[in-house]
């Protein structure tokens, strides 16, 4: 898997893109068979993880889990923050109370 980028408005598709791919679009900007995550950095080490969409024809097969593990564990590896707006990732860690995440949530 890739990497996140600290970038003003990002994202994290799945599976993984070269780097001349548009990373950070809106979902609904043509990119109908990647899964993607959408993050912002909103302070100083402060990450904003916002939204996750699996095409429908990718549903079920636990791709939104990749995704959040991914984000959650960058955020870890890198000494962030994080607050999350997903509804997805909100009941990810919920379901994964993991103390690693937990210290580093923002309300």
């Amino acid at each position: 898997m890739g990497r996140l980028r600290p970038q003003r408005v990002s994202g994290y598709l799945w599976p993984p893109v070269s780097r001349a791919s548009p990373v950070g679009r809106p979902p609904s900007a043509g990119c109908h068979d990647r899964a993607v995550l959408l993050y912002e950095y909103v302070g100083k080490r402060i990450v904003d993880l916002q939204h996750t969409e699996v095409p429908d024809a990718y549903r079920g097969r636990g791709i939104a889990k990749h995704l959040a593990k991914a984000a959650l564990d960058f955020v870890v590896e890198e000494d962030l923050k994080a607050h999350l707006t997903c509804w997805y990732l909100q009941k990810y860690v919920k379901e994964n109370p993991l103390p690693q995440y937990l210290e580093r949530l923002q309300p």
